[in-house]
């Protein structure tokens, strides 16, 4: 399927790895012009060859913390004229409600909340004005079902996810969509602290934490990265202008709910 998507304009926050990488590897592959961002030099180097020498399109880098105004104004300069929007960024470490002060609740939204938004504000008028734009968040499966050791990374997200779903009403008049991508157990860096966390806690080799947290997904396996580049392109396409404000869970199944 062609997306329409060829020669349009992406930056993606915090690609150089993980999820933010497989949105910009598929975007790329769609023939998508790639700004990538991360914080160290190197991986951001790196990871534009790597997706230049599997997609032979042009792709940039921008070294730049985004949860810094600095770094939010250095990556809009790169791309002021994006098309497409991907915002990410690390979560909080995991633990207890008990320990978290308000600084670690101000550093979550700061990172998670205000940060996305403000790449949004900055990029959005031009993209309405174009009359085409898409903004993908990846936010998290906690945001539908929320589990305790996660609470900073569920609040900021959902206030995430309030924001965009209000403004998604107005912006897609104009052909730009917002939607948020839910990852759950997808096999990446994160997933590998997550399971060397749960190795710790259960005081039990790094292979048997794996198997066990791959026996609470559905599917019995981890996602794949690609499966989620993928369904992040999709939604960036022109065939997925109808759908807006929502929230797509990628987890093998694993959600419990209806909606």
């Amino acid at each position: 399927m062609d997306l329409g998507i060829k020669g349009k304009k992406a930056i993606i926050c915090a690609s150089s790895k993980g999820l933010g990488k497989a949105c910009a590897i598929s975007l790329s592959r769609e023939g998508v012009i790639v700004i990538i961002n991360g914080r160290n030099e190197a991986t951001v180097t790196s990871t534009v060859q790597e997706i230049q020498a599997l997609t032979s399109n042009e792709v940039r880098g921008v070294v730049a913390d985004i949860t810094t105004e600095e770094g939010r104004a250095m990556l809009i300069a790169a791309c002021p004229d994006a098309d497409i929007l991907v915002t990410n960024n690390a979560g909080p470490t995991p633990g207890k409600f008990e320990d978290w002060s308000r600084e670690d609740y101000l550093e979550a939204f700061e990172s998670n909340m205000l940060a996305p938004v403000l790449m949004i504000r900055g990029l959005l008028s031009g993209m309405r004005t174009r009359k085409f734009g898409r903004i993908i968040n990846i936010t998290s499966a906690m945001v539908k079902s929320p589990l305790p050791h996660q609470g900073l990374s569920t609040a900021a997200r959902t206030a995430l996810t309030a924001v965009c779903k209000a403004i998604s009403r107005d912006t897609v008049a104009d052909n730009v969509t917002i939607n948020q991508l839910l990852p759950e157990r997808i096999d990446t860096g994160r997933l590998q602290q997550m399971t060397e966390r749960q190795a710790k806690l259960d005081g039990i080799s790094l292979s048997e934490a794996r198997k066990k947290l791959e026996g609470t997904v559905a599917a019995k396996r981890f996602g794949k990265t690609d499966e989620f580049g993928d369904m992040c392109a999709y939604l960036c396409s022109q065939q997925a202008s109808f759908i807006c404000g929502q929230n797509i869970q990628i987890d093998g199944g694993s959600y419990r709910g209806l909606v």
